[in-house]
């Protein structure tokens, strides 16, 4: 027969996990997925001995996994539209407009200001980060500017996008798992998110003016490369646009990028009639293979294919049943439990709350489990407190899926480091927007600035 594991078991075994993964990945320097894989395997080895049969630890990778199967779609979906927007010019054409509109001493702070308005209108960071971002990304390494810097403007924008607007899922989620409206709620998050992105702003004017020396002349070569050896031209705003068009029509993201997959392809044969099925299912599967004979173009612009986003997808499946695991034998409720139960004053109720998001993210690795696991632990201990449902989901998103873009081994981490080429270490110090996120979050519980209360004889769960 099975023992329940208790409250110090839980901490014990999660904070254990925390450390081995820490040393591994941050200390070591090891990729991942393997330390992942170690601690799922111990893990199970534990509870064996503690009494789970072998069929509870397999439902709780069924379950942690199930999870996985939209989101593995769209990053193979993704891969193959990095691939053919290269191919068709579209990347190499925002680049080359980039290059022309934007100075150098602003590019950081306007790297994450166009960012930020993408995400919003999109909904999605993942698709800002796979396409503008690239292209941002790009220009930003011809500068001569620091990767981690661009790629953290990059990401804090994509995250800021995607955590006000209407359509992104996390926001949904959050609204839901709260019950609170979905524009009230973001209506609510401007007294914690726009303080956030201020600050970034600033410190990323900051940081970027120290760019003002770089000689625009080594851009030339890259122009150069770029006009001859790709398809530059006006009609790469038609996939963009055709994006946006998809974003307000609230179309979701699967048949999006399907249908922007296909007007690329389009754009290829019309570019290249010469270009071959056998080419493009090539394209498709291993990537944009650039031969331009310039050294930096060819490393930013070798990119995309399904099988790019292999390691990405093989860590979430790992991370997801690492989660499953933790979920379907008690540790994460039994961990999270006690301490709602005895937060009685809404300083504390939010910064905890705040941490068991971020916990969530190290431990689980997904943050879609970071908005619903805290969001179902604590809903009753805001209730308890006459704290309204858009005190909760202002909080769930401030601590949960901002924060997964700086986990190695989560799912938007693992993401944002495959397709820019930046370990999530290098970028974490300057993903600005989501570091502060969580601060803001803290101080507005603390201090009572902005924390929704619920009306008398209007509470609800």
């Amino acid at each position: 027969m099975k023992k329940e594991v208790q409250l110090n078991e839980a901490v014990s075994i999660l904070v254990l996990m925390l450390i081995v993964l820490g040393i591994s990945v941050i200390g070591l320097g090891l990729m991942p997925n393997i330390p992942v894989l170690a601690v799922i395997g111990a893990l199970m080895g534990w509870l064996r001995f503690r009494g789970f049969t072998w069929d509870d630890l397999m439902a709780g990778i069924k379950q942690g996994i199930s999870t996985a199967i939209i989101p593995i779609f769209i990053f193979m979906l993704i891969g193959t539209l990095i691939a053919v927007w290269i191919q068709a010019g579209v990347i190499p054409s925002l680049m080359v407009l980039g290059f022309h509109l934007i100075n150098a001493a602003f590019f950081i702070p306007s790297v994450f200001v166009v960012c930020s308005l993408v995400g919003v209108a999109i909904g999605s960071g993942f698709t800002t980060i796979s396409t503008v971002g690239i292209a941002l990304f790009g220009m930003g390494t011809t500068m001569g500017i620091n990767p981690a810097l661009t790629a953290g403007a990059i990401i804090s924008g994509a995250v800021f996008g995607d955590k006000m607007s209407p359509l992104s899922d996390s926001t949904n989620l959050a609204s839901a798992v709260a019950g609170s409206d979905l524009f009230a709620h973001i209506k609510n998050m401007m007294w914690t998110t726009i303080p956030a992105f201020v600050v970034s702003l600033v410190v990323f004017a900051v940081l970027g003016y120290s760019n003002q020396g770089v000689s625009l002349t080594k851009m030339a070569p890259t122009l150069h490369t770029l006009t001859t050896h790709f398809s530059v031209s006006w009609w790469a705003a038609v996939p963009v646009g055709l994006m946006l068009i998809c974003a307000w029509k609230k179309i979701p993201a699967i048949p999006t990028l399907f249908m922007n997959i296909f007007v690329a392809i389009l754009m290829i044969f019309a570019f290249d009639p010469h270009f071959t099925l056998a080419k493009l299912a090539q394209l498709a599967q291993s990537g944009y293979i650039a031969k331009t004979g310039n050294s930096t173009v060819d490393t930013l612009l070798t990119r995309g294919g399904i099988t790019s986003m292999m390691g990405t997808v093989a860590l979430i499946i790992m991370t997801l049943a690492l989660g499953g695991i933790l979920m379907h034998t008690g540790i994460i409720e039994n961990a999270m439990a006690p301490v709602a139960a005895r937060l009685q004053k809404p300083g504390r109720l939010v910064t905890a709350t705040i941490f068991a998001g971020i916990g969530i993210n190290l431990f689980v690795g997904e943050q879609y489990l970071s908005v619903i696991l805290p969001g179902n632990a604590f809903k009753h201990a805001f209730f308890r407190i006459k704290l309204d449902p858009l005190a909760l989901s202002r909080v769930l998103e401030d601590g949960g899926s901002v924060i997964n873009y700086l986990i190695p081994w989560g799912v938007a981490g693992s993401f944002a480091a495959g397709a820019l080429g930046v370990p999530v270490t290098h970028f974490l110090p300057f993903a600005l927007f989501s570091l502060l996120s969580p601060i803001f979050s803290i101080l507005s519980g603390l201090t009572g600035i902005g924390l929704k209360r619920a009306p008398a004889g209007e509470e609800k769960i």
